[in-house]
């Protein structure tokens, strides 16, 4: 109400004023920042462990484009409980994009394997996602599940952790879904582009 209302109409009257805001609003801008820039980092430093072991540069981004979804689920979690994203939601974010990348990683890890074991792309993405579908499915729910307890917590000394377990809870059941759709028909619709490209 301050920066949108008052703030404005003051400066209409005073053009010259200039304002900053302080105290706790001012920690929490520059925590935000610097979430930002690790955050940032972070994503670059996992492209780059991921791209050594698949010997590919298109690979991790397969494996990395679940964060997004992961993140939609997050913003979906907090419209539920009603709730404003605060610095503890990104940190739940940043937790999140750790376990989307995981559960992308092992299936298509699995999809390489039966590559090499003479599987068509087609072939190896279906048995991969038949193969891990349960353990993926079930990782997600229990981690899920296990939030629950916090996410139903009414005492006022868990209040300031249910944005961070709302962002990690529903992130993670969100995306698991996306994943078992995505991850398969993105390494498919790669591999026959690149073959495309090279005929």
């Amino acid at each position: 109400n301050l920066q949108d209302n008052f703030i404005p109409n003051l400066l209409k009257d005073y053009p010259y004023i200039s304002y900053s805001l302080e105290g706790e609003q001012r920690q929490q801008n520059e925590n935000l920042e610097s979430l930002k820039n690790n955050y940032i980092l972070s994503l670059i430093i996992v492209y780059m462990l991921l791209a050594i072991p698949f010997r590919s540069y298109i690979q991790p981004i397969i494996v990395m484009s679940a964060i997004p979804f992961g993140i939609i689920g997050a913003v979906i979690g907090h419209l539920l409980f009603g709730m404003n994203f605060s610095i503890l939601s990104m940190i739940g974010i940043v937790a999140l994009s750790g376990v989307v990348v995981n559960d992308s990683l092992v299936l298509v890890d699995f999809i390489n394997r039966y590559v090499k074991n003479g599987y068509s792309i087609e072939e190896a993405s279906i048995k991969a996602g038949k193969t891990r579908f349960r353990p993926i499915l079930l990782t997600s729910i229990t981690t899920f599940v296990g939030l629950m307890p916090l996410l139903l917590e009414k005492s006022l000394q868990a209040q300031f952790l249910i944005p961070m377990a709302v962002s990690l809870g529903f992130g993670v059941l969100f995306s698991t879904f996306i994943i078992l759709i995505l991850i398969p028909n993105g390494v498919v619709l790669i591999s026959k582009l690149q073959k495309e490209h090279i005929a």
